[in-house]
């Protein structure tokens, strides 16, 4: 199952009841992604934006390099 909320205190709140009503064993609940939109501007972004999308964020891959571990991993 797949939670699509709006990244607001009625989405948190839903998709927290949600993850709780279908706590199923075999059934894996997950959640969109959230974070900052594209062309949006870092000076007007909310602590828990820039909080879940540091959360969220992944290790730049180049062209000629081997991969690199996850940074949130340490």
């Amino acid at each position: 199952v797949i939670v699509c909320t709006n990244p607001n205190i009625e989405g948190e709140a839903t998709a927290l009841y949600l993850t709780r009503v279908l706590d199923t064993p075999g059934l894996t609940v997950s959640r969109i992604a959230s974070g900052l939109p594209v062309g949006g501007d870092l000076e007007y972004a909310d602590e828990l934006t820039l909080g879940r999308a540091l959360e969220g964020r992944r290790v730049v891959e180049r062209p000629d390099a081997p991969a690199e571990r996850d940074p949130s991993t340490g």
